[in-house]
């Protein structure tokens, strides 16, 4: 799958994102006109992972985030009431996001062949598009509540059950061999994971993220064949 085709299929918009946040929470948020409040939550949460990324989250102080985002302190605080309830609104509508897209992109596919690099090609994508958020959610989850924690946690695991239950399909119709099926899940994963944690070390040897996903379905085909 092309990456670029990859991105004009699930077209993930910032505005849209925040945009059903701001609908979900315009009881909790005390600026009311729409417009100007998913302008300033998109500013927010890209100075926060941006400041996070850079710095990390527990050394960002809200004078910080005033300054990247180019609001007030008192202005940050109309959209959360503390660094606590800020994290858990980035979490909350990115896992949204990246659980939609990653279903959606398997939804109606039952080849688990084909299956199989689907779920490796939409990580992959996903991982390029959303690089800031995923970065963030793994450098960052030991500073998450419990509450956001036990998300992270629930994120990767259901990740690594789409893959888990691919490949035990493949076994049953003896497309793939006998392997321990969450064994493999979990070095899938851990692989996907390098991409987006050590991605500069894959562009200083040129490696594009369509021939990333290339190598690891070869690698993952291969130890898969009967």
């Amino acid at each position: 799958m092309n990456f670029d085709v990859f991105k004009n299929r699930v077209s993930i918009s910032k505005e849209n994102m925040y945009r059903e946040f701001f609908q979900e929470n315009r009881n909790r948020i005390k600026i009311k006109k729409a417009p100007v409040a998913v302008k300033n939550l998109i500013k927010i949460s890209e100075a926060t992972l941006a400041l996070s990324n850079k710095k990390g989250f527990s050394a960002m102080s809200m004078r910080d985030l005033s300054t990247e985002a180019g609001l007030s302190v008192g202005a940050l605080y109309s959209y959360f009431s503390s660094k606590d309830e800020l994290i858990e609104m980035i979490q909350q509508q990115s896992m949204r996001v990246a659980t939609r897209v990653l279903v959606d992109q398997l939804t109606g596919i039952d080849d688990p062949h084909f299956k199989l690099k689907q779920a490796i090609y939409a990580h992959l994508y996903l991982s390029e598009i959303m690089h800031t958020w995923f970065y963030f959610s793994y450098m960052e989850t030991k500073n998450l509540t419990k509450k956001v924690q036990k998300r992270a946690i629930e994120l990767e695991l259901f990740t690594e059950k789409i893959f888990t239950d691919i490949i035990e399909q493949g076994k049953q119709d003896r497309i793939f061999r006998d392997v321990n099926e969450e064994l493999v899940a979990a070095m899938i994963k851990a692989i996907l994971q390098d991409w987006y944690l050590k991605r500069w070390k894959y562009e200083m040897r040129n490696v594009s993220v369509e021939q990333y996903a290339r190598f690891l379905i070869d690698l993952v085909e291969l130890y898969l064949k009967p």
